[in-house]
């Protein structure tokens, strides 16, 4: 049994790699989509980072709350210029 660090082909798996994020940090991002489950989406590095309650083009400063191995996910802390 062998296993891969870092990426894969997909591009969507961290694997056993460090994570561009960590919980307690504070990050700026823009939502790119928004969930089926309603949360906005956010990457860092393409890693993908689940903001409760944020919106598609809104643009935050988002607080990670928990880092998974493939996802992330965060609460906003406060809107940008443009996500007002």
């Amino acid at each position: 049994m062998s296993f891969r660090r870092g990426g894969d082909d997909r591009g969507g798996s961290f694997g056993f790699g460090k994570k561009p994020v960590e919980v307690g940090k504070e990050y700026d991002v823009t939502i790119s989509e928004v969930s089926q489950r309603g949360d906005g989406i956010a990457r860092i590095q393409g890693f993908v980072i689940f903001v409760t309650g944020a919106k598609a083009g809104e643009r935050l400063k988002i607080k990670v709350t928990d880092v998974g191995n493939r996802f992330a996910k965060a609460q906003v802390v406060s809107k940008g210029p443009e996500g007002q």
